[in-house]
């Protein structure tokens, strides 16, 4: 797997997949995965989304095949948003499609409205609330129970709601393993900051069209609740899709890029 060193502390590692015609000039995606994750957690979009556009799957900074992060590490969405910046310049894409889920899906609304020149149509997928009300008070509890039983136990707990009810079992257990390869110490500092972070200022200021896909039940808002924060943007619009996940990206994957290649055609 290819890497790129856009800090002197950061090997990020990455995967491009390009099934696209040859002769053809195509256009970029990038996409950018939750928390606890990598890229490979796009594996079901690839197959729709790389014959028409080239697509880039980074792990995040701290993530997957990225170097791990310490506790003390300083976290801000300004340096992840400048990390992948610094990607798609070394891979000469100056603007391109972002698409992001659950918190990859905050970290591309702050992208979109900090560096509107890059990003020519975004997608979020299965994404929090600019702010999560009460989400801080959870923090010193939830950094116990890393330092105590680790990513593993975490993602357990939460799996049920993540997945929804008609993942399979089997699909239940690839998900807690995949999300348990992420380094405690990633974990610790990435909690108390990016999972909290508050990108209500950054809403109005996405002027790309923005299409925002969410599930009827998912237990990081309900239909209206998404809603509410979706007509903020003033180019958006919104895909409901059947079930109670909230990690739909995976648990919708065909629909949800089908979906996506369809509304970046249309853009």
């Amino acid at each position: 797997m290819p890497t790129f060193r856009p800090t002197p502390d950061l090997d990020m590692a990455y995967r491009v997949d390009d099934f696209t015609d040859p002769w053809r000039e195509t256009q970029t995606v990038l996409m950018l995965h939750g928390n606890a994750e990598s890229g490979l957690a796009w594996y079901g979009w690839v197959p729709t989304l790389a014959r028409h556009y080239k697509v880039v799957r980074p792990d995040m900074r701290g993530f997957g095949e990225s170097t791990p992060m310490k506790r003390d590490f300083p976290w801000t969405l300004d340096r992840l948003v400048d990390d992948f910046c610094a990607l798609m310049d070394h891979l000469n894409v100056a603007r391109f499609h972002l698409v992001g889920a659950k918190i990859g899906g905050t970290i591309a609304r702050a992208f979109a409205a900090r560096r509107p020149a890059r990003v020519a149509t975004l997608t979020v997928v299965g994404t929090p609330a600019p702010f999560r009300v009460g989400q801080a008070e959870k923090i010193p509890a939830l950094l116990r129970d890393f330092e105590t039983h680790g990513v593993e136990y975490w993602a357990r707990q939460n799996m049920a709601g993540r997945l929804g009810a008609a993942f399979p079992p089997e699909g239940y257990e690839w998900w807690c393993r995949f999300m348990a390869r992420t380094a405690v110490t990633t974990q610790l500092g990435f909690m108390p900051t990016i999972a909290i972070a508050d990108i209500t200022a950054d809403l109005p200021k996405i002027t790309c069209p923005t299409l925002v896909i969410t599930s009827e039940e998912s237990g990081l808002g309900s239909v209206a609740e998404t809603r509410a924060w979706q007509q903020q943007i003033a180019t958006s619009e919104l895909l409901v899709l059947p079930g109670n996940s909230y990690h739909v990206a995976a648990s919708h994957a065909e629909q949800a890029a089908q979906a996506t290649l369809d509304f970046i055609k249309r853009h």
